[in-house]
């Protein structure tokens, strides 16, 4: 009985850490987005459910109330007032089929607009961690480029004792010389690009970029990205709001049933009237319109076409998730290359820095040998930013996926 009780306990407490973990990453990511862009999507997912009600009631006729007040002479030089007050409805309560796919129509309606909300939430969120990706890899292009310019300084330095010695052609000074320029300027590129960035962040959230820590994405299966892609569900909800418009649209001109009811209070014109009475019936109708074909079939057609997107959709999706695979594959050879190439600058490096002892090279030539080292270190880690990069072009299209 104490072991079924701790093991109850200890399952309580792995759902509270699960959920505590799942809250903490979610701040970091869901809640990226400044309170007015949070508050925006809100209203937008408010005005669509009132929307969506409004219409999911529409079927419902309204209760019309009114009041009149009348003031005659007809029966003598004095004036006779006379007041009355109406309640009427007239409600449909058959509509050949219409007034259930037309509250099924409101409910995909309603289901559309949400998912398109939440897609056009996720692609702002995922602007913003693209921006942030495009920051932490700005900065390591700044470092890489640090390193080039102390091997470009050296390579000057190199080449204009081989000048003045006469072993070497001006040319190839000159060009050592345009080299660090050209790296110089790439590197205050960089930072225009880096203020660009912050700027473009601050756009879209009230955060601290520097506080903010970057989510690790990894390849999800085919299927999994197609279930929980907010796109497809998007189309395949205008889909099936398409196929209930046309039975809306079909209803429109079949036979429909009205319960009519009405009461009124007033002043009777004669003794002999009553002043109070109610009256209730029920009509059928049905519409004679010349148009009645040509908008079934204009339903019809957009139906045929909304379903052609939804296969459409699910196309590109397979098409979309292979280039991001065959992307991937890429960036993992361009990061195995820089990996050998790493390995190879650790023992030219080592090699240089014996030869440096045993007087047969320099420290500069050392210093070249590290600074390449260290190139090719962050090649690696540019390229794993470019990955994910590229995962987070699937990401921001799924659901509740980060």
């Amino acid at each position: 009985m104490k072991l079924t009780k701790d093991l109850s306990v200890l399952k309580n407490l792995l759902i509270i850490c699960s959920l505590l973990v799942t809250s903490v990453y979610g701040d970091e990511l869901g809640s990226i987005l400044s309170k007015n862009k949070e508050l925006l999507f809100d209203y937008s997912l408010q005005s669509n459910e009132l929307e969506s009600d409004k219409l999911s009631n529409s079927w419902m006729a309204p209760i019309q109330l009114s009041y009149s007040k009348n003031y005659s002479t007809q029966f003598g030089s004095d004036i006779v007032i006379k007041g009355n007050y109406t309640v009427s409805v007239n409600q449909p309560i058959f509509r050949s089929g219409g007034i259930y796919y037309g509250i099924k129509y409101a409910d995909s309606f309603r289901n559309a607009n949400r998912a398109d909300i939440k897609l056009q939430r996720r692609m702002m969120i995922g602007d913003a961690i693209s921006i942030l990706f495009s920051m932490k890899k700005a900065k390591l292009e700044q470092q890489k480029l640090r390193y080039q310019i102390k091997n470009d300084k050296i390579d000057i330095r190199q080449k204009r004792d081989s000048y003045q010695s006469g072993l070497l052609d001006s040319s190839f000074l000159d060009q050592a010389i345009l080299k660090k320029s050209q790296d110089q300027t790439a590197l205050l590129q960089i930072e225009l690009t880096l203020l660009e960035l912050n700027q473009k962040f601050k756009l879209l959230s009230d955060k601290n970029p520097k506080k903010l820590k970057l989510p690790k994405l990894k390849l999800m299966s085919k299927n999994s990205y197609s279930s929980k892609n907010l796109e497809l569900k998007r189309d395949i909800f205008k889909s099936q709001q398409a196929s209930d418009n046309v039975k809306v649209t079909w209803a429109k001109y079949l036979p429909a049933v009205y319960l009519r009811g009405q009461y009124t209070k007033g002043d009777p014109q004669f003794a002999s009237m009553q002043g109070d009475y109610h009256s209730y019936g029920f009509a059928v109708t049905m519409p004679i319109d010349f148009n009645s074909y040509k908008d079934i079939e204009s339903a019809r057609v957009n139906k045929l076409k909304s379903a052609v997107q939804v296969m459409d959709k699910k196309d590109s999706i397979d098409k979309e998730y292979q280039w991001i695979k065959d992307s991937l594959h890429i960036l993992n050879r361009k990061i195995s290359l820089a990996r050998k190439d790493e390995k190879v600058y650790k023992n030219l490096y080592r090699l240089t820095k014996n030869l440096v002892k045993a007087g047969e090279k320099t420290s500069l030539d050392s210093a070249i040998m590290y600074n390449s080292l260290q190139i090719r270190k962050i090649d690696q880690k540019i390229f794993r930013i470019d990955k994910q990069i590229q995962l987070l072009k699937l990401y921001i299209r799924m659901e509740n996926a980060i």
